[in-house]
């Protein structure tokens, strides 16, 4: 039989609502879900109105799989639905607010662990990678709970709390941001110990409005601290004063300054990182320099935790590039598949960072729309465009109609750079690129391109891929592996 997280009795007295019971049998919950197909046996179903569909209208079907009891706004209990749950012999559970119910639910479920230390993670860009080096940290020596995949929103991070299990001593969770005062609510059901912000950049500024206020709304992340709590911050980001002000809590600056284990750097290209790690050399898996920055915020949080230095050496040796984030696809051609998100300082690290790798054929990089920018949109891909036209990229294909200003600086005439000397540098771009022009592709359908990307590509390529979420350009990565698969020789 299933664990029991919660009985319905004390549930009910956590969020003050009603419990309708046509079962007595039934106790409490061993699993929460908001969506009726993942529902089973023993399950506490969550009925959220969405946007576009209205969880209510699949109680139900919920109770069909097996749900225990669902979870609904008291508006809607009426004796239709409580009909429904008769006929399943099963629970109602009504709140005022459903969603602020299952946050309250996941708050008070981790309320029941005292000995867990919990651990926030936020920022613009590289949340998911520094908890899952930071997880191989701290896993090679305690036992760690971390959100499944990207459940870091105002939904995912109550229910990947709901993972927590008393063998846990670490949890480490990275909460997302789509709305003002996201990050706060969030940071009201987890109420970490120890809170780290990545950086500050223009993600969901299209949302937000500003950079400063981004730099507010992730601030949040500290808002729960009592006056114990620990705040590591990025020492070289132009907020960190501002994060650090008027905490709760202790503020703590990390990067490769304040890190004593750092000494040399070594770039091995698509095989990672040489690290010179406390006078030894070590093996990092991930390429490029912002995953360094990702590994020092992840050796600050294992540090803080603490665990001790040989764990922290391991997992640096042990981590692998997650999916869409960096990761490296070999056949003939071989794809930089790093489309699992964008905004303008990921694409301007993902396009730096192909340029800057040893590479004796072809570079095509496959950039799509970065979304979510709002008014902002039209000059950051122009900067895009900037970017890209002094790369090293021997083609680019760009893919979205946000990406039409990338495309009008692609194909405007080359700077004239005559006047500059043989050592000036453009944009980090050497010499040898100056007054070239890069060509271009552009469209606005993801089938002309994966079509114009097959029939172009060739054995030897380093393709990149890098887009928004939205864009799903790692639907590209088969059929580019597959185009250009060499010949097969024949003769006479």
């Amino acid at each position: 039989m299933a664990e029991i997280l919660m009985s319905f009795e004390r549930l009910a007295a956590v969020l003050g609502g009603r419990l309708v019971s046509f079962n007595p049998s039934i106790r409490g919950f061993s699993s929460v879900c908001i969506d009726s197909r993942k529902a089973g046996p023993g399950a506490l179903f969550v009925a959220l109105a969405g946007s576009v569909r209205n969880g209510h209208d699949y109680v139900e079907a919920a109770f069909r799989a097996g749900a225990a009891a669902a979870l609904v706004a008291e508006s809607r209990l009426e004796p239709a639905l409580e009909d429904t749950a008769r006929r399943a012999g099963a629970l109602l559970l009504t709140a005022a607010d459903t969603l602020q119910a299952l946050q309250q639910a996941a708050a008070a479920y981790l309320s029941g662990f005292p000995g867990l230390v919990r651990v926030g993670i936020t920022g613009s860009s590289g949340k998911t990678t520094t908890k899952e080096i930071a997880a191989a940290m701290i896993g090679a020596e305690k036992e760690v709970v971390i959100n499944p995949g990207n459940y870091n929103s105002e939904t995912g991070l109550p229910l990947a709390v709901f993972g927590v299990r008393s063998r846990h001593q670490v949890g480490i969770f990275e909460m997302g941001m789509n709305r003002r005062g996201e990050i706060g609510a969030l940071a009201a059901v987890l109420r970490p110990h120890i809170a780290l912000i990545t950086n500050i950049g223009s993600a969901h500024i299209g949302i937000i409005g500003s950079r400063e206020g981004i730099a507010q709304e992730k601030k949040a992340v500290f808002s729960a601290f009592t006056g114990t709590g620990l705040a590591l911050i990025p020492e070289d980001d132009e907020y960190r004063d501002f994060l650090a002000r008027d905490l709760r809590g202790r503020p703590v600056f990390y990067g490769p300054r304040s890190c004593g284990e750092l000494g040399s750097i070594r770039e091995l290209g698509l095989e990672g990182t040489e690290l010179n790690w406390e006078g030894r050399p070590l093996r990092f898996g991930l390429p490029g320099a912002h995953n360094i920055k990702n590994a020092l915020a992840a050796a600050a949080i294992a540090k803080a935790v603490p665990v001790g230095a040989a764990a922290i050496r391991r997992g640096l040796e042990s981590v692998k590039p997650l999916f869409g984030r960096g990761e490296i696809l070999r056949g003939s051609v071989t794809v930089v598949q790093d489309c699992y998100n964008a905004n303008p300082e990921s694409a301007a690290a993902a396009i730096r960072f192909c340029d800057a790798v040893f590479w004796p054929g072809r570079r095509i990089y496959i950039i799509g729309s970065m979304l979510e920018l709002g008014t902002v949109s039209p000059e950051a891909h122009r900067e895009l465009g900037r970017l890209l036209a002094v790369s090293r990229a021997d083609m680019v294909f760009l893919y979205g109609t946000e990406t039409a200003p990338a495309r009008d600086m692609l194909e405007a005439p080359p700077p004239d750079y005559s006047g500059l000397g043989a050592e000036a540098e453009v944009s980090g771009c050497v010499s040898s690129c100056r007054g070239r022009k890069v060509p271009c592709f552009y469209t606005g359908s993801i089938d002309v391109l994966s079509q114009a990307a097959a029939d172009f590509v060739r054995p030897g390529d380093l393709v990149l891929l890098k887009g928004s979420r939205g864009c799903a350009l790692e639907r590209l990565a088969g059929r580019l592996l597959a185009s250009a698969e060499l010949p097969v020789q024949g003769g006479v």
